[in-house]
């Protein structure tokens, strides 16, 4: 499908502006997506992309119920489109290119305006040229408020992720063939908001909420603290309705790629005292990602002291009216090159939904992987056939986990299932909003040989 083809065929492309048309609303803000410069190691690494020309991409805050209108200006050479992701709302501000929107071209603006349904931790990406703008950096948080104050003396966001950097500091390809048949290509500096094991003071004695979030193309982190009494409060933006046992070095959290975790910490009562976020990777012993530093004379404040957070207004499913669909993910049984369009493809299959590779995103004649009925309650058993880890994100729509082949999950609204090596597992979700919602594996180069496509709610 060419851009022309698009523009004029489909009402997406309303909110797509050249600069010449451009003009803010009252209470908009400006996101300009910009090459970018930043110290991730000892050299200055040249070639990223941010929403800030020298610092990493900043959070962005909303509140729950109240309209945020974001104007995303793209000075880059290269198309993009920027997707929100984990957050329920209408389809086409849901940022998929052809799904959803055109691509956004050098000097165009689209304009964002959504209300949040719900409070949590969120993030963004772009969906068009993936690979290559998450891999240099364009991954950012987002936190949507609570109305009332949950109780908490402060917070901090820790944003997760890798980058692949040669000995002077300038990028090694994004991508390998071998790594996307695989577990994926992973980077060889860590980093938590770009730096490498960061420190962050707070209050000796308060009570600090830790938002964790994996913007990683590929890594599955294995994550724990050591240093604090802590909970876990929030998965994947929704707050825990059962409990989720605190992680140990012994037994971590697995957090895949898109995923999020929210933790209530008390932090330690003498001043210098650290809590580190620890991560085991492969091969290696387990690091501090970034720690908190008790700073002051102590608060005492206690967990005791909060409160639950107030539930998201999530249809609860109708097991007992539900329909079943089945979704297999593994390796393509066939080959082929998929569609380039104006967002990038890496050149080759590998991955498939029900055997089928995603054909590219402007292919024509690519439908849904499966119809849903609007308000209807529908039970998804998604079948992992390969030997790989695959964190599966179905945007627009939140779920409850059911049941799995291989351990006990928690019936925790999310919106990606981290599926283990042959692992089933089935969930549950309410068609509650209407569109067509990108269901995709979060390891990018899965997803860009084959591993995506979309579900209809009508």
């Amino acid at each position: 499908m060419k851009r022309r083809e698009f523009l004029l065929g489909s009402g997406a492309a309303a909110g797509v502006l050249g600069l010449s048309g451009f003009g803010l609303a009252a209470g908009t803000q400006e996101l300009v997506i910009q090459p970018a410069s930043f110290a991730l190691r000892d050299q200055v690494t040249d070639g990223m992309v941010s929403l800030s020309p020298g610092a990493p991409p900043p959070v962005l805050y909303g509140r729950q119920g109240e309209v945020m209108r974001l104007s995303v200006r793209n000075t880059l050479t290269d198309y993009t489109a920027m997707h929100w992701h984990g957050l329920r709302i209408a389809n086409e501000m849901d940022g998929v290119p052809y799904l959803t929107q055109m691509p956004m071209g050098q000097n165009e603006v689209f304009q964002y305006e959504f209300t949040p349904p719900d409070a949590g931790t969120y993030w963004y990406h772009p969906h068009c040229m993936t690979m290559e703008q998450m891999a240099h950096g364009l991954t950012g948080v987002m936190v949507i408020a609570e109305p009332e104050d949950p109780g908490f003396d402060s917070e901090q966001v820790i944003n997760l992720r890798d980058f692949r950097l040669d000995d002077d500091g300038a990028f090694l390809p994004a991508y390998t063939q071998r790594g996307a048949a695989r577990a994926g290509t992973f980077g060889n500096v860590h980093t938590a908001n770009w730096l490498q094991q960061p420190v962050y003071d707070h209050a000796a004695g308060g009570l600090v909420r830790l938002r964790v979030v994996n913007t990683d193309t590929t890594r599955i982190y294995k994550l724990h603290l050591e240093g604090a009494e802590a909970r876990i409060i929030a998965w994947d933006g929704h707050p825990a309705d059962v409990e989720i046992p605190l992680p140990s070095a012994d037994t971590p959290l697995l957090v895949g790629s898109g995923q999020r975790v929210d933790f209530a910490v008390a932090m330690p009562e003498g001043e210098g005292q650290t809590v580190a976020l620890m991560a085991k990777l492969p091969g290696q012993p387990p690091r501090a990602m970034a720690r908190l530093h008790a700073v002051g004379a102590t608060v005492a404040r206690n967990l005791r002291d909060l409160k639950p957070l107030a539930a998201n207004p999530v249809a609860k499913p109708d097991l007992a009216n539900a329909e079943l669909h089945e979704f297999v993910f593994g390796w393509t049984p066939e080959g082929g090159v998929p569609n380039n369009g104006f967002c990038g493809s890496l050149g080759y299959n590998f991955w498939s939904i029900n055997r089928k590779p995603w054909p590219g995103d402007a292919a024509q004649g690519a439908g849904p992987l499966a119809t849903l009925e609007l308000g209807k309650t529908y039970v998804l058993r998604l079948r992992n056939e390969s030997p790989n880890l695959h964190p599966i994100h179905l945007h627009g729509l939140a779920f409850v986990p059911l049941k799995s082949n291989q351990r006990q999950l928690p019936p925790q609204m999310t919106d990606t299932m981290l599926l283990l090596k042959d692992e089933v597992v089935e969930i549950a979700l309410v068609a509650d909003n209407p569109g067509d919602w990108a269901f995709h594996c979060h390891v990018i180069e899965h997803q860009k040989t084959g591993l995506t496509g979309f579900i209809r709610v009508v």
